[in-house]
């Protein structure tokens, strides 16, 4: 079965947004679009805590942009972002969310932080979606959203890795690019592992 994967499609990630991504929104007509072409659509969420421990502001005199030890492993500070129950943390309102199957939230625990769908960064705990997509006789996982260096990367790797044939919708997606290249280097990375990295138009014109 094909499914469609939503990642952080949410206001704090579009412009305007706590943590902003250039052109995040850009991605919300393609999304709509492509959710026609698959079998089943389910989401992810980012949903910290204010207390969580990637926020700068949680951490004295550290900026966003800083790097911290976070209970064992190094953290890249970032402006509170996503903050459960805030409008930050919602779904972007032009977002079709109505064949949404199941939403899964990541980031709920404040002691780590979680760039993939499916575990934290330390692969420490699993949020579920890989279970359920496995029930659910998932084979070929297709990914989307924000963003491409981050969470929508950590997502397909950690897809591929359970054994989902995955695949990343390039323009169905944008960067952070902390670093000019990253989103680059993010693709090649993906690419690296076999993972598909493909166009909106090749499903949508098929």
């Amino acid at each position: 079965m094909k499914t469609l994967l939503l990642t952080d499609i949410q206001n704090d990630f579009c412009p305007g947004g706590a943590l902003s991504v250039k052109e995040g929104n850009q991605i919300v007509p393609i999304v709509n679009k492509l959710q026609s072409h698959f079998d089943l659509v389910v989401a992810v969420q980012d949903w910290h805590p204010a207390n969580h421990g990637s926020f700068a502001a949680n951490h004295e005199g550290k900026n966003p942009g800083d790097i911290i030890d976070l209970n064992g492993l190094e953290q890249f500070l970032w402006p509170a972002h996503c903050v459960q129950g805030s409008k930050g943390a919602e779904y972007v309102a032009e977002l079709n969310q109505e064949r949404i199957e199941r939403v899964f939230q990541k980031g709920t625990d404040p002691t780590i932080d979680s760039y993939s769908g499916f575990f934290d960064n330390g692969h420490r705990r699993a949020t579920g979606i890989g279970d359920y997509l496995k029930e659910k006789g998932v084979t070929e996982l297709y990914v989307v959203g924000l963003a491409t260096d981050y969470c929508v990367k950590y997502t397909a790797l950690d897809a591929n890795e359970l054994g989902f044939k995955t695949t990343v919708i390039e323009d169905a997606c944008r960067g952070v690019e902390v670093k000019e290249g990253d989103i680059e280097r993010a693709l090649e990375e993906m690419r690296s592992v076999g993972i598909n990295v493909i166009k909106s138009d090749e499903l949508l014109n098929a």
